[in-house]
């Protein structure tokens, strides 16, 4: 991250530098630019555990303790699709300054796969899948460099920041368990909220005038950072299609509020609320249980990479 913001900083004033040997042709003006975009991912890292379960796809024997295959799975929320709207600010022909504010919706990733693991006497066999989605708003302000104008044709730069004002990401987790007396399936929803972040954005374009007023453009983006999860609430829990989220069950036997709710710390110790430091010994659900179930459970906070090259798009108006 300091290596990204220094290299803005060097970017922004060499801009700023060669802003200030042009002469202005044309008063200062305003445009407005809306376009969609579609990004791939890029730098893909290892998915953090989801509710105590390692970012794996395990494949089980018919015994359901012998694992057959592991693989680990790596990914990045910045594939998907963005829409926005951006208003530009014109100083002179080659310097200007944009604010886009944009909603932005991520592919569906697999964090969590398990396929046929023993997890019960009876016997009980679980099958699984979690998948995780990214939906945001941010604002995102940039400086930009206008290269000159030929033909109609405009080519352009432009460096700035990425400001989340509003997101989650949304674990969704399908569950098959086979027991002696039938099948039952499971279904939860997670919502982790994040911390304040920021990241980098770099972008090459160009527009092309239509008309005095109006002109299309395109321009390649990348763009980087990383959110760190504050809060996770388990909004739903259902048992073949049965509300359960309060109920404790064969399945999930502990329905306390801290089974449901997670405040993320950078560090676990004995003041935690967490199983390993203050373990509720009545109970055999040693994977959640803690002597205080009417508190948020406490876990480390982990963090998902946002990362991705894009294309966008769309239609300028300038006044």
């Amino acid at each position: 991250m300091k290596k990204s913001l220094f290299l803005l900083g060097l970017l922004v004033c060499s801009m700023a530098t060669m802003a200030q040997t042009e002469t202005a042709d044309k008063p200062e003006s305003w445009y407005f630019k809306l376009g969609g975009s579609y990004f791939i991912q890029t730098a893909a890292t290892e998915f953090p555990i989801v509710n105590g379960a390692l970012p794996n796809t395990d494949v089980y024997a018919a015994d359901g303790t012998t694992l057959l295959s592991r693989e680990t799975n790596h990914g990045s929320f910045g594939e998907g699709f963005r829409t926005g709207l951006t208003a530009g600010y014109r100083f002179s022909t080659r310097l200007g300054v944009e604010l886009g504010v944009n909603y932005f919706s991520s592919a569906s990733k697999t964090m969590v796969e398990t396929t046929n693991r023993l997890v019960a006497a009876g016997p009980v066999f679980a099958t699984g899948k979690a998948v995780g989605k990214i939906q945001a708003f941010d604002v995102a302000p940039a400086l930009v460099l206008f290269l000159g104008e030929s033909h109609g044709f405009e080519p352009y730069t432009k460096v700035g920041v990425i400001v989340p004002i509003h997101g989650d990401l949304t674990i969704k987790t399908n569950r098959t368990y086979t027991t002696p007396a039938g099948i039952v399936t499971s279904y939860a929803k997670d919502v982790v909220k994040p911390n304040p972040t920021v990241g980098f954005l770099a972008a090459l374009g160009t527009s092309y005038k239509l008309g005095t007023h109006i002109a299309i453009f395109g321009e390649l983006e990348y763009r980087n950072f990383t959110v760190h999860g504050k809060t996770k609430e388990t909004e739903v829990y259902t048992e073949n299609g049965v509300d359960k989220l309060n109920t404790p069950t064969n399945f999930r036997p502990d329905a306390s509020y801290s089974a449901s709710h997670v405040d993320y710390v950078k560090q676990l110790n004995t003041g935690s609320n967490h199983y390993l430091f203050n373990p509720n010994t009545a109970t055999t659900n040693v994977t959640t249980d803690t002597t205080r179930p009417n508190e948020a459970m406490n876990d480390i906070s982990s963090y998902v990479g946002i990362s991705g090259l894009g294309l966008t798009l769309g239609l300028r108006y300038s006044l």
